[in-house]
């Protein structure tokens, strides 16, 4: 049994999508799961309640936590924390292996300009500072000997599933389709990376049947060609036949307004996007022999797949 918490987001339907490629054995775990393959069998559960945590984990011979709680630094403490306790623990008791899509928050300053699985953690956030304790406690549970388990990390992603949760999608794609400017935050002249969400789900569901590849850190595939924010959006832009121009979100204007829930949680997070911001996967890619999606094809996908919905 292949189980997926957290089934309903973005990662989630990638990653179902492609363990079907290995297992017809495959538990979605959600609020309210739906079915991703014909195969796939429904888990309804709250995982912020220890038991069903076990009941959704038990039987599991890898676990995938995919999990996307609300963007907010009083949830993040509250719920993350508790929420591994209890995967690691449900995890050992059931024997099962452990897969953790991640993102780089641990990794902060000007660590961000090359990220690599070896870069040092530096938390300069709150939130970088919660990332870094659940991925502490991966790896002490690893080092004693007592978990099996991948850390598995991405830059911010983008693609056609859960696009209001993208700080590219959101932002940039919706604005234009909706005859608006492009948004951007701080720094449109400086390179961001970001992961295909097709891509990251094919990466998972490798990784996870890969027994070697356990009981280490991996950065998801990403198109090592950066772009700026100003080349995102024209090649938005261009894909869609909008008009290239946006509106820049500075730094000063996020600080003024952090009594907007978003702006408030934002301008903690400024250092990603005032500087470059560069996702090294060379690991993965040499190891796996794997060929990010170049951004072109990717936006060229999603756009046509969210033409068609």
């Amino acid at each position: 049994m292949n189980t997926i918490l957290g089934s309903g987001g973005a990662i989630g339907i990638e990653l179902a999508k492609a363990l079907k490629s290995y297992t017809n054995d495959i538990r979605l775990v959600a609020r309210n799961p739906k079915k991703v393959n014909d195969t796939d069998t429904l888990f309804p559960a709250d995982i912020t309640v220890r038991e069903q945590v076990f009941e959704a984990i038990k039987g599991s011979e890898v676990v995938y936590l995919v999990v996307g709680f609300q963007y907010k630094i009083s949830v993040w403490r509250e719920q993350w924390p508790k929420l591994m306790t209890n995967v690691i623990d449900a995890c050992i008791v059931n024997n099962s292996k452990l897969v953790f899509f991640d993102n780089i928050y641990m990794i902060g300053g000007d660590n961000v300009k090359h990220i690599t699985e070896e870069s040092p953690f530096s938390p300069v956030s709150k939130k970088g500072e919660v990332r870094a304790k659940l991925d502490n406690m991966i790896l002490e549970k690893i080092k004693e000997g007592k978990l099996t388990a991948i850390i598995a990390r991405s830059a911010d992603f983008y693609g056609p599933d859960g696009i209001d949760n993208s700080v590219l999608m959101g932002p940039v794609y919706n604005n234009l389709a909706k005859g608006k400017r492009a948004q951007w935050l701080f720094n449109a002249k400086v390179k961001h990376s970001f992961t295909y969400t097709p891509d990251a789900g094919k990466a998972l569901a490798i990784l996870g049947n890969t027994p070697a590849a356990y009981n280490q850190i991996w950065n998801m595939p990403t198109d090592p060609n950066s772009l700026t924010g100003e080349e995102w959006i024209k090649l938005f832009a261009d894909e869609m036949k909008k008009e290239n121009k946006y509106t820049l979100i500075s730094a000063w204007l996020v600080m003024l307004l952090q009594f907007i829930p978003l702006f408030g949680e934002l301008y903690e997070m400024r250092y990603q996007y005032d500087r470059d911001y560069f996702f090294d996967s060379s690991k993965f890619d040499n190891y796996f022999k794997f060929k990010p999606t170049p951004y072109v094809q990717g936006v060229r996908e999603t756009l046509k797949v969210l033409s068609e919905l």
